[in-house]
């Protein structure tokens, strides 16, 4: 007998709704199978082999994180086929920074109705990432919440585990003064500030399609534009240099995450004009009439992930990112002090 509750459905919850999702989301998920993978999507757990040759003391090292009210974008956009990128990026991005491959990832999406195209939409964008990103997409989770959520609502969150043997983990703890600091470009906004974001534009739908000259595009299009996913470049040049510490530039911008990868002593002194600052991050400036130090403690600015390399090395860094198809350049230099950073 098949799964079906009237009464249930009555209430809200349409359980063949789920099902249809799962089938019409298989297709995606599939493009992320990579060695390791033990079960298909379905079960109550999802089952992977971590392949550990070469290694001497396997570490896992986990991540999770949403994609915060950029939803509200995509929502009134009716666009929903590459918020599961950033759902990805928001993740690996994370986990790279401590030198880790990621092997796997699970999504969770809360909703308030269950619209299967939809949920298969959103699940396409995460497998994209999953794919981008060398990891599988293993399990997940699609929840109705009737009565708590709008029905044209929906959250989204992650999760993903990686490895990184022992020795080779970044920490940050051979960082020393004369350390090169590494950019690599971001592709805009990314998923964090967005609150100041809606606050600044007092986002509509006809607010995000109106078109900027400077941006090149429409409102809508530029913050919607994924976040880059760093992880397969980022391990290129960890290979092909001596890194030191990686740091994920998120919420928080520049002041609050580059201080999280210095060593005690040590601060990065960062050069304002080698920050290559992004037209969006111009108009929301101008726009809202925020200060300079307010836009680099919210946004990325242009910089999406920010490496201290050795000296000897940078330049073997930046090439292998720019190999892997980033945009890399060096923004500043490891100094003295306890300031943690400083732009100057």
């Amino acid at each position: 007998m098949k799964s079906y509750s009237d009464s249930y459905k009555a209430a809200g919850v349409d359980v063949t709704a789920g099902y249809k999702s799962v089938e019409l989301m298989k297709e995606h998920v599939k493009r992320t199978s990579i060695p390791g993978v033990v079960s298909g999507i379905g079960g109550f757990g999802g089952l992977f082999q971590p392949d550990m040759t070469g290694m001497k003391e396997p570490v896992l090292v986990s991540g999770t994180d949403g994609v915060g009210t950029k939803l509200v974008a995509a929502m009134l956009l009716d666009k929903h086929d590459t918020i599961g990128i950033d759902c990805v990026a928001m993740c690996v991005n994370d986990v790279v920074c401590c030198g880790a491959k990621p092997l796997f990832f699970l999504d969770y999406i809360a909703c308030g109705k269950n619209v299967p195209e939809k949920i298969a939409e959103i699940v396409k964008g995460v497998a994209e990432g999953c794919v981008q990103s060398g990891c599988a997409l293993i399990g997940g989770e699609t929840a109705e919440h009737p009565g708590v959520m709008p029905e044209d609502d929906y959250d989204l969150a992650g999760f993903t585990v990686g490895i990184v043997d022992k020795d080779k983990i970044i920490d940050g703890s051979k960082m020393q003064a004369g350390d090169v600091l590494v950019g690599v470009a971001s592709s805009g906004v990314h998923s964090n500030g967005f609150s100041l974001v809606r606050k600044v534009f007092g986002l509509n739908k006809e607010k995000l399609e109106t078109y900027y000259e400077e941006l090149g595009c429409t409102l809508g299009e530029a913050l919607l534009t994924p976040t880059r996913l760093y992880v397969k470049p980022a391990l290129a040049a960890i290979e092909a240099a001596d890194v030191k510490a990686i740091s994920h530039i998120t919420g928080g911008g520049f002041y609050e995450n580059i201080p999280r990868m210095m060593k005690k002593g040590l601060t990065a002194k960062v050069d304002r004009s080698a920050v290559p600052v992004l037209p969006i991050f111009d108009l929301i400036a101008k726009t809202g009439n925020i200060p300079e130090r307010d836009m680099f403690n919210t946004f990325n600015m242009g910089v999406g992930m920010c490496m201290a390399v050795s000296k000897e090395t940078a330049d073997a860094a930046i090439k292998a990112l720019n190999d892997a198809g980033e945009k890399a350049f060096v923004i500043g230099e490891v100094v003295e002090g306890d300031e943690g950073v400083i732009l100057c």
